[in-house]
């Protein structure tokens, strides 16, 4: 496990490295679709990917901090939301020092990911996903039907293909969620069910066994008696 965790996490820091090159940043950012879907995606994965080699004293550090994931999944749900602004789109272009807080606050928030989810309860993981993904759909919407260009590094037709990125995106991963949790949540069921059987089965199977020895007992008890009964 702990091999997979450090191959993994040095793939992420291979990424890393890969997306911070200036010929890649720039070949991503000089379209709107691709400075979205694809850069910040691929960021939030190389956080994600080295945040899985995190040592277990640091996870017990930051537990206290994060009960159930809810601290992780609320900074993922801000730092999403500031980036679709389409103001902090044009600031990261022509601003280093923007530019390099919007790609850590990406990489922190994979990280942040990472250490939440399987902390974090079913209900606690569709909140989250309701809320970005709601907003995802929300700004896809306003950038296909806005007449006016949001992003003034960018032309209108590159902003509706985002607008269009966005809305199918938030679509399939909704799907895909409800999809998950439904097998997971029938998984569970099963599991339950089994489990009940399973103890009818065995209490089923002990039943006649008692029964048994009850009798065994009460044939002892008798014979004991019976010569007293006799000297009577």
């Amino acid at each position: 496990m702990m091999q997979r965790s450090s191959a993994l996490a040095a793939a992420g820091g291979a990424l890393l490295i890969l997306l911070a090159l200036p010929a890649v940043r720039q070949a991503m950012e000089a379209s709107m679709w691709r400075h979205m879907i694809v850069q910040a995606p691929l960021w939030i994965a190389a956080g994600a990917l080295v945040a899985g080699a995190t040592p277990g004293r640091a996870r017990r550090a930051l537990a206290p901090w994060n009960v159930s994931g809810i601290s992780g999944l609320a900074i993922a749900t801000v730092t999403l939301a500031l980036l679709m602004v389409p103001r902090t789109l044009d600031l990261a272009l022509v601003v280093p020092e923007i530019e390099a807080a919007k790609l850590a606050a990406l990489f922190a928030t994979g990280a942040a990911l990472r250490l939440s989810w399987r902390h974090a309860s079913t209900a606690l993981q569709f909140f989250f996903l309701g809320n970005v993904l709601s907003m995802m759909a929300i700004a896809g919407m306003l950038y296909m039907n806005s007449p006016l260009r949001l992003c003034n590094a960018y032309l209108l037709d590159d902003q509706e293909r985002l607008g269009d990125w966005l809305t199918t995106a938030a679509a399939v991963f909704g799907v895909a969620w409800l999809v998950w949790i439904t097998l997971l949540l029938m998984q569970r069921e099963n599991a339950y069910y089994a489990t009940v059987s399973e103890t009818a089965e065995r209490e089923k199977a002990a039943a006649p066994s008692a029964r048994s020895a009850g009798g065994l007992k009460s044939s002892v008890a008798a014979n004991h008696d019976l010569p007293h009964a006799k000297a009577f």
